[in-house]
C-alpha cells in the first residue's frame, strides 16, 4: 500500500486543491491511503467532507506543535510500506507521484526526491529569486544525482521506504519535535541505513513562495536555520555535514553570469547574494547566540497560502 501524508494548517483555500489533485492521480494499480494531518477545525471539516465520498482519505488531529511533530504521529499510523510526503499548500503535476514511485522498483532506492517549481511570477524581485532558487536547487540535485552523492528531500514532495527509517531493533526513529528541517534528518537517517537517494526531476510540485522581505526571511530563516542546529538525531552521529553558507555560494556562483535574462535580473541576482548574506547573519545570531527555541524560529508565512 502507499500512504500519502498531507501536513497542514489553516489553509482551507489550497487543501481541497491538493488532496482532489492527488485523487485524480488515481494511482494506477495501486491500493493507497490519505492522511491529512493537521490539529485546526478548518482541517478536520476539510478532510471529514472528503472522507465522505472516499474512504482513502482520512482525517489526524495532531498536538498543535509543528511539523515534525505531526509527521511522528503519521508515520505511527500508516498502513503503507511507501510513504509520499507533501503540504496542503502546494500543487502536485499530474503523474508526479507515478513517477516518484517508479524508483521503488529499485529496492536499494530509500527515498525519491520531487522537483519544486515556483508559480510566482518571474517579473518582480521575490518571483525572480524565487526562481532563482528552485533553478539553482534542481541544477544541484541534478549533479548530485548524476555522482551518487547524497542529497536532501524536498519537504514540499518526496517519497521513501517506511522500513529505511527504521533503527537496528526495527524501531521507527522519531523525528525530534525541535528540529527545523525534518526532510534534512529523514534524509541523513535513510542514507545512512545504506540506502540510495534519488532525484527526479519530472515529478513537478508547484510552490508558492514569499512575495514580501519578511515573508521571505521568515520562510528562509526556518528553512535554512536547521542546517545550523548543533546535532539534530540524539544519539546518532551524522555522516554528512549540513550545507552552509560556502557551499551555497560555490554552487550559486555557477549560475550567477548565465541565470539572468537582462540587466534588471543581473542586479536582482546581486540583490540575492546581499540577501543571503543577511540571512545567514540572522541565523547565526539567533540560533548560534541566542539560542532560540523551534516554536520561537518557526513562523507562519501568509503570503505562501
Amino acid at each position: 500500500m502507499i500512504s500519502i501524508i498531507i501536513t497542514t494548517y489553516k489553509e482551507k483555500e489550497t487543501l481541497p486543491k491538493a488532496i482532489k489533485i492527488i485523487l485524480n492521480e488515481r494511482l494506477i494499480n495501486k491500493e493507497f491511503e490519505i492522511l491529512v494531518v493537521g490539529p485546526d477545525e478548518e482541517t478536520e471539516k476539510i478532510a471529514n467532507e472528503f472522507s465522505k465520498k472516499y474512504p482513502e482519505v482520512k482525517y489526524l488531529k495532531d498536538k498543535g506543535i509543528g511539523k515534525p511533530s505531526a509527521l511522528n504521529l503519521a508515520i505511527e499510523k500508516v498502513k503503507g510500506e511507501i510513504l509520499v510526503l507533501t503540504d496542503g499548500d502546494v500543487f502536485i503535476k499530474k503523474g508526479a507521484i507515478d513517477k516518484l514511485l517508479e524508483h521503488f522498483k529499485d529496492e536499494k532506492v530509500g527515498a525519491v526526491t520531487a522537483h519544486p517549481v515556483s508559480i510566482n511570477p518571474r517579473n518582480n524581485l521575490f518571483g525572480y529569486w524565487s526562481h532563482f532558487l528552485t533553478d539553482a536547487a534542481d541544477y544541484v540535485r541534478k549533479k548530485k544525482n548524476r555522482a551518487g552523492e547524497y542529497l536532501v528531500c524536498s519537504g514540499y514532495l518526496y517519497a521513501f521506504r517506511k522500513k529505511a527509517i527504521l533503527n537496528k531493533k526495527g524501531e521507527i526513529i522519531k523525528i525530534p519535535e525541535e528540529t527545523l528541517v525534518e526532510d534534512s534528518f529523514i534524509s541523513q537517517i535513510i542514507w545512512q541505513n545504506n540506502y540510495k537517494i534519488v532525484y527526479e526531476p519530472e515529478a513537478i510540485v508547484y510552490v508558492k513562495y514569499p512575495d514580501n522581505f519578511s515573508d521571505w526571511l521568515k520562510q528562509k530563516i526556518r528553512a535554512t536555520g536547521g542546517y545550523v542546529q548543533k546535532s539534530q538525531i540524539k544519539n546518532f552521529k551524522l555522516k554528512n555535514r549540513m550545507r552552509g553558507f560556502l557551499e551555497e555560494v560555490s554552487d550559486g556562483l555557477k549560475l550567477f553570469f548565465t541565470y539572468p535574462k537582462n540587466l534588471k535580473e543581473f542586479f536582482w541576482t546581486i540583490l540575492l547574494y546581499f540577501a543571503r548574506l543577511y540571512l545567514w547573519f540572522l541565523i547565526f545570531w539567533q540560533i548560534k547566540i541566542l539560542k532560540k527555541p523551534f516554536s520561537k524560529i518557526w513562523q507562519r508565512v501568509e503570503s505562501t497560502k
